[in-house]
């Protein structure tokens, strides 16, 4: 391939990689909360046998939310209210949409790059 056809190759490439950078950074300016981890909603039985939720499953206790995440390479649960649990499913959400974010980013970073070492 001649090397004119490689770089304007490799422009195409670039164009595309700041239009998905730019789409990218209207996304982050959405965003208002970003954190890892998961969301548990859960019910308990209280333990005592007078307790109705010892024998029915609709009588249990809750709903409680968990929230779970790695803190300093240790796994770490935070029960939390409902309101906050509203803010930490979106922020979870956010979390994950900038983490397909970056990688397709990255992908096509590197397609970018290799394509014009290709080329040479």
């Amino acid at each position: 391939m001649k090397p004119s056809t490689a770089f304007r190759e490799f422009d195409e490439h670039k164009s595309r990689l700041r239009l998905q950078a730019e789409a990218v950074r209207k996304q982050l300016a959405e965003m208002d909360f970003v954190c890892p981890g998961s969301l548990h909603v859960r019910t308990k039985v209280c333990g005592k046998s007078s307790c109705r939720c010892a024998n029915d499953v609709e009588a249990r206790h809750g709903p409680y939310y968990e929230w779970s995440r790695y803190e300093g390479g240790r796994l770490v649960h935070r029960i939390i209210t409902k309101e906050q649990a509203k803010l930490v499913e979106r922020a979870i959400d956010s979390c994950r949409t900038l983490e397909r974010l970056f990688h397709r980013w990255h992908e096509q970073t590197v397609q970018a790059i290799i394509a014009l070492k290709n080329h040479k």
